[in-house]
C-alpha cells in the first residue's frame, strides 16, 4: 500500500504543554483525507509541522517514503499548501502574485497561471489588484497558487472559509477532480463535517490534540445503515419473540424501553404484526438512519463540533 504521508507519534508542545498528542496519521496515494475536529483541537499546528512551519517537538513526519528534516526543500518542492488565512501582495494583481510564486518556486510553466485560475473559477479580473478582492476571491487565489506548480500533495488548512454556498460547491468539484483525474493526494482540514464527507475518502476525527479516530468513509457509511426503533414495555420479551419467531439477531436492546433492529429483511409491517400477535405492547416502532454527523459527534469529548 503506497502511502504519502503518515505521522508517527508527532507531538507539539507549547511552554510545556502538549497541544498535539503522539498523532499517527496514515494517507493514501490519490485519496481525499478530511481532517475533521472543533476549533483549537490541533489540525492547524498539525499541518504547520507537515510544511515545515512548526518543528515536532517529538515524533516523525514521513512524506514520499523520506523522513522530514529542515533541509527537505525537494519533498517541500512537490506539495503546495494553504495554511490558515492566505496572504498577498495587496497592491499586485493575482497573475503577479502567482508570478512571484512560480520564481520563488522555481517552476517555469507560466500556462500553469492561467490554468489553475480557470480552475477556481477566478477569470475576469486581470486589473484587480488584490486589496479590491472579497475574502472568498482570496481564498480561491489561494488555491490557486497551491495547485499552480502541480504538487503531488495538496494540503489545504480551513479552505472553504469565506466562501457562499456555489463557491463551496464548485470547490468540493474542483477537489473531486484533482483527485480522480490527477492523482493529487488532499489533506484537508475543516471543522464543518457536513463538507468534508460529501468530499473524502478516509476522515482523521482529532480532538484537544488527540487522533481520536482514523476511519475510511466506506466503512462509516456501513456503521450507520437504516435501523429500526422499536419502544415497549417489555423489551424482554419483544427481544426474545423477534428473536425465536422471527429469526432476528442482529438488534441491540438499548435500555428498558428501546430496541434497535438492523435485519433491514424484515419489514416493519411484518415485526409490529408478530408482536402484536404475542402480546407485546408497541409504543412506537419507525425507521431510522444514524447520521454521519452522530457518528462523529459521538467521538468527540466535548460533544459538539463548532460550526
Amino acid at each position: 500500500m503506497s502511502y504519502v504521508l503518515r505521522t508517527h507519534q508527532l507531538t507539539k508542545a507549547f511552554m510545556g504543554q502538549e497541544v498535539v498528542s503522539n498523532v499517527n496519521i496514515n494517507i493514501r496515494k490519490g485519496e481525499i483525507y478530511g481532517f475533521l475536529g472543533p476549533n483549537g483541537a490541533g489540525k492547524t499546528t498539525i499541518m504547520k509541522m507537515i510544511t515545515n512551519l512548526v518543528k515536532p517537538t517529538s515524533g516523525e513526519i514521513e512524506i514520499f517514503g523520506e523522513k522530514l528534516t529542515s533541509n527537505s526543500y525537494a519533498l517541500l518542492g512537490r506539495m503546495g499548501s494553504i495554511i490558515e488565512y492566505p496572504i498577498f501582495y495587496e497592491k499586485l494583481t493575482a497573475r503577479e502574485n502567482l508570478n512571484l510564486h512560480c520564481e520563488y518556486m522555481g517552476f517555469h510553466n507560466k500556462k500553469s497561471i492561467d490554468d489553475a485560475l480557470e480552475l477556481v473559477k477566478l477569470t475576469n479580473i486581470e486589473k484587480k489588484t488584490i486589496k479590491e478582492f472579497s475574502l472568498g476571491m482570496k481564498q480561491r487565489l489561494g488555491i490557486a497558487r497551491a495547485i499552480t506548480t502541480k504538487p503531488e500533495l495538496l494540503i489545504l488548512d480551513e479552505p472553504i472559509n469565506g466562501l457562499d454556498p456555489l463557491g463551496i460547491k464548485e470547490l468540493r468539484d474542483l477537489f473531486n477532480m484533482l483527485s480522480k483525474e490527477y492523482g493529487i493526494t488532499l489533506f484537508i482540514s475543516s471543522h464543518l463535517l457536513s463538507e468534508v464527507e460529501l468530499v473524502a475518502d478516509t476522515i482523521g476525527v482529532i480532538n484537544h490534540g488527540q487522533l481520536i479516530q482514523e476511519v475510511s468513509m466506506k466503512q462509516v457509511m456501513e456503521q450507520n445503515a437504516e435501523y429500526m426503533e422499536l419502544l415497549t414495555d417489555n423489551c424482554r420479551k419483544a427481544s426474545y419473540i423477534l428473536s425465536h419467531h422471527l429469526n432476528i439477531s442482529n438488534m441491540k436492546i438499548m435500555d428498558d424501553h428501546a430496541i434497535r433492529i438492523y435485519d433491514t429483511s424484515i419489514s416493519q409491517s411484518e415485526v409490529t404484526k408478530t408482536l402484536i400477535l404475542n402480546e407485546v405492547n408497541i409504543e412506537s416502532i419507525t425507521k431510522k438512519n444514524r447520521s454521519l454527523e452522530d457518528y462523529f459527534l459521538t467521538l468527540l469529548n466535548r460533544g459538539e463540533f463548532d460550526a
